[in-house]
């Protein structure tokens, strides 16, 4: 299950990645929002860029390191994701959709890195 897992999270996380970019287009575009906007860039695009770099580690310690990154990136991404919801840049059906799809990278990364450290026992 970890290694079909492993897939799924890439993927998963490369096609929130996407939303991600679409998301701060539109508040550059349509809201002129620069500061939040580029917050929520860096840290949602991040947790693609580390479950790939978890991809070809190097030991099962380092995999865990890379997906630990990601769940900390996903959490912040849910940080920006509520704060520009808040301050009304985002309505609530694109807050929904996006933060239902972060909460769903929150809980496959927390049991990957759960099962992960299980195995090496």
């Amino acid at each position: 299950m970890i290694m079909e897992n492993r897939g799924v999270i890439y993927q998963k996380s490369y096609a929130f990645a996407i939303r991600i970019v679409k998301a701060y287009k539109y508040l550059c575009q349509e809201k002129n929002e620069y500061v939040l906007s580029k917050q929520l860039l860096r840290s949602g695009t991040s947790i693609g860029a580390n479950c790939s770099e978890a991809r070809n580690a190097q030991s099962t310690l380092d995999f865990i390191n890379k997906l630990s990154i990601s769940l900390k990136e996903a959490e912040e991404t849910k940080f920006w994701l509520n704060l520009l919801h808040d301050t009304d840049y985002i309505d609530n059906d694109v807050y929904n959709s996006i933060y239902e799809d972060c909460h769903e990278l929150l809980k496959l990364l927390t049991s990957i890195i759960k099962s992960s450290k299980n195995n090496l026992k």
